[in-house]
């Protein structure tokens, strides 16, 4: 009979996502790992709702966690197709070349 793993393991792996997901959205140039840092940021948050919809025993946050899902697809969908055009105008992809919108 397998063990079930304690719930504070996840909420641990959940936080240690989240601080990493932090440093690489405050500390990186590049808009591709800001993107990706973004991502698991995303998935610290699905996995602590999961944690906590199953500790009280309702499918709220995991019903919430696919929404975040979807909502995690479109925003790479659409950050990512936003990273080609500034490409293709601008020939790089570090956030501090951005400056379109600079007068």
């Amino acid at each position: 009979m397998a063990h079930a793993v304690p719930s504070h393991y996840y909420l641990i792996v959940s936080a240690l996502l989240l601080v990493i997901g932090t440093l690489g959205v405050l500390l990186r140039r590049n808009i591709v790992v800001i993107l990706m840092s973004i991502e698991l940021i995303l998935n610290a948050v699905n996995i602590n709702l999961a944690v906590f919809s199953r500790m009280h025993h309702q499918a709220n946050g995991q019903v919430f966690a696919l929404f975040v899902m979807a909502v995690a697809v479109a925003e790479a969908a659409v950050g990512l197709g936003i990273l080609i055009a500034l490409f293709r105008n601008r020939g790089t992809i570090l956030a501090d070349e951005m400056d379109l919108l600079k007068w």
